[in-house]
């Protein structure tokens, strides 16, 4: 029998969220939930009834997996409600808005043996998969130097202002990138640094629109990260993805000069990874030349979407032990969470 599917939350990650269960032959998306009528749903999604109330639908349906795309302050109540009717859950990124709730949905899936997957689309990615590899071949200590700035307008502008309403910029997409940096080292993360500017008065006084935040791991490497939203943002290096090692560095390289950086198929676009070897020759110069790793054909944002449904699928079919995937999405929003109180009382917070 198909997976009876309730999706939550139709903005750009709902939306293709939702496609990949309309297209999987093994869920059965049985409804769709959002607080208003979203415009412009594609036209596969477009003949499903939009049901206003969260709580009412899962009450009503009583799905076996409730997928949620709603802002971030939701995510943990939502979650834990869904896990305790007996659901497995999706839940986006960030898993919550602080710790203790992250670990509390943690503990109900565990509690209740519910699948708990978060959406950390970039684990489902070929070429991050392969930079993760390349670097980890490479060996440590490393330098993590990572940005994704958005020069964002219009309706994405207000989409970023309500996002920033309960969540950071360096919270809402650090989480992505810490997580990468935790694959590559097995290093434990000791301090976080961070610091933060509010750029725009639409923007609330206690909040800030942009962050930049520093991690320190106990084998020596460290990592920074660094994220801004609004119309007042540069486009100018917005995407920065290096790892550096002693013995070279590991890039992704997007060959792409008319690149918007509010463009989510640019955010997950690499076209080359390029891995630099550090050993020279004698006289020298480099005893080889930087090895150019096509990407050629990686696939889209809605087909990762595609593929990271199917996982979701997989883990539940196939019992699938996430332990692991949990335990790194709580870790990843700690660091997160630090950063951010390191920007707001201006010292280093210790883990």
């Amino acid at each position: 029998m198909p997976i009876r599917v309730l999706t939550a939350g139709l903005g750009n990650m709902g939306r293709s969220h939702a496609l990949a269960y309309h297209r999987h032959p093994g869920f059965d998306l049985v409804g769709l939930v959002n607080r208003s009528a979203p415009r412009g749903l594609s036209e596969e999604l477009a003949g499903y009834t939009i049901l206003p109330s969260y709580y009412e639908a899962l009450a009503e349906l009583k799905p076996d997996l409730v997928s949620i795309n709603t802002y971030s302050d939701s995510h943990a109540d939502y979650a834990v409600k869904a896990i305790e009717q007996g659901a497995h859950v999706f839940i986006e990124k960030p898993l919550a808005t602080n710790v203790a709730d992250a670990e509390r949905v943690v503990a109900a899936a565990k509690a209740n043996d519910r699948k708990l997957v978060v959406g950390y689309i970039l684990r489902h990615h070929p070429s991050w998969i392969t930079l993760i590899s390349e670097a980890r071949k490479l060996g440590g200590p490393y330098v993590f130097r990572m940005n994704l700035n958005q020069q964002s307008s219009g309706v994405t502008w207000a989409t970023h202002k309500a996002l920033m309403e309960t969540t950071s910029p360096i919270v809402d997409c650090g989480v992505h990138y810490v997580d990468v940096w935790c694959q590559i080292t097995d290093a434990k993360p000791v301090e976080v640094r961070g610091m933060g500017v509010r750029l725009s008065n639409e923007v609330s006084p206690d909040m800030y629109n942009y962050g930049h935040m520093q991690v320190l791991f106990d084998d020596g490497s460290v990592g920074w990260y660094e994220a801004g939203w609004g119309p007042m943002m540069s486009e100018v290096a917005f995407f920065v993805k290096d790892v550096i090692s002693p013995n070279g560095a590991v890039s992704i390289v997007v060959k792409d000069e008319g690149a918007k950086s509010d463009d989510h198929e640019v955010h997950s676009r690499t076209s080359t990874i390029r891995v630099h070897h550090a050993a020279e020759t004698p006289g020298g110069g480099f005893a080889q030349p930087d090895d150019m790793l096509s990407m050629e054909g990686e696939p889209g944002h809605q087909a990762l979407c595609d593929r990271e449904q199917d996982f979701v699928y997989r883990a539940i079919t196939e019992n699938i032990d996430l332990s692991r995937h949990m335990n790194d999405a709580v870790q990843s929003l700690r660091i997160c969470i630090a950063g951010d109180e390191s920007v707001r009382t201006g010292l280093p917070v210790k883990l």
